[in-house]
């Protein structure tokens, strides 16, 4: 468990990337979409990719809570629980924009101070 101090967070998508100011001194931006990231990371000064692997991943998947501002009920979440996990083992060789390919490249490609917490 790592300390982080509080800052202003919202949620990344394509419109707050490129309009929103970046005027705070401390910001955190939460993703997947290494397309989205790689607008914010010009505008970074440190890079921490979190990779705790995937069998974590599936744990936390298996384990998270129903979001009701996605599915009307939890019995329809757990319905896409098995997609979501074969999804999740194949993030290692997919190419898309979530896969770790993706992410590896946006974190070796940044030049400013960086670590990767596994």
């Amino acid at each position: 468990m790592c300390h982080v101090e509080p800052v202003e967070t919202f949620f990344t998508n394509f419109h707050t990337v490129n309009s929103r100011p970046f005027n705070n001194q401390k910001w955190v931006i939460e993703g997947c979409y290494s397309d989205l990231l790689s607008l914010a990371i010009q505008k970074t000064n440190e890079l921490i990719f979190l990779n705790p692997g995937v069998e974590t991943c599936i744990i936390n998947c298996k384990n998270r809570p129903w979001e009701p501002h996605k599915y009307k009920s939890a019995e329809e979440q757990n319905q896409n629980l098995e997609r979501l996990l074969n999804w999740l083992k194949r993030y290692p060789i997919r190419k898309d924009e979530f896969s770790l390919i993706s992410h590896q490249k946006l974190f070796n490609e940044f030049a400013g101070k960086k670590s990767e917490r596994k």
